[in-house]
């Protein structure tokens, strides 16, 4: 039997989306699960004849099995008007078989993205990423109040997943509350993925 994983997907520009996977991830490896990370290709009608099927830094590029797989998903894109970019939604597109066979039904998912300016769109960029979860029958796993990071934060945060404000140029580093948040989202992540799991096994 493979061993459980969460898939941390996102698309990243300037690097800070990259940089919030990255510390989702290491909150998901506190509960003792894998972090899968894996990224989308830009696109564009160029892009889609003549770009690589193996990036040349960073992470993976995902494939519909790394999605059918997953014990739980953790998906991430950086803010287009009040949206998810295109390359996340493109990919999303393409998931209709797992659609239609209930492939992702009963697993847990978050959400996270980064913008230019503090009020660019942070909450209706996740929430358009909970649509398409939400139509593969997954469960939406926000950020509680009990996460002190959510009172305390001047930056990023939002009950509905972890946010980054990047700054016009897209290069202001994450900041502590920032980080903490991404981290309790990954091991809450993780967490319920784990109880979820763990009710299946009693079942059976």
């Amino acid at each position: 039997m493979s061993t459980p994983y969460i898939l941390v997907l996102y698309y990243s520009r300037n690097g800070s989306t990259s940089e919030m996977a990255r510390q989702i991830a290491r909150g998901i490896e506190q509960a003792g699960l894998e972090a899968r990370l894996r990224t989308v290709p830009a696109i564009s009608a160029e892009c889609e004849a003549v770009a690589p099927a193996i990036p040349d830094s960073g992470a993976l590029y995902a494939s519909l099995d790394d999605l059918k797989n997953c014990a739980g998903l953790a998906m991430g894109s950086p803010t287009r008007f009040g949206n998810m970019a295109a390359p996340l939604k493109y990919f999303l597109d393409g998931t209709s078989n797992l659609w239609l066979t209930g492939a992702l039904v009963g697993k847990p998912a978050g959400v996270f993205t980064s913008t230019a300016s503090l009020h660019g769109g942070q909450e209706a960029t996740l929430l358009s990423m909970m649509l398409p979860l939400l139509h593969h029958g997954m469960l939406i796993t926000g950020l509680p109040y009990s996460e002190s990071a959510l009172l305390e934060t001047q930056g990023g945060g939002t009950p509905y997943g972890a946010s980054h404000h990047a700054g016009a140029d897209g290069k202001s580093p994450l900041d502590q509350h920032e980080i903490a948040l991404c981290r309790a989202l990954g091991l809450r992540l993780a967490k319920t993925a784990q109880r979820l799991e763990n009710g299946r096994g009693q079942e059976a």
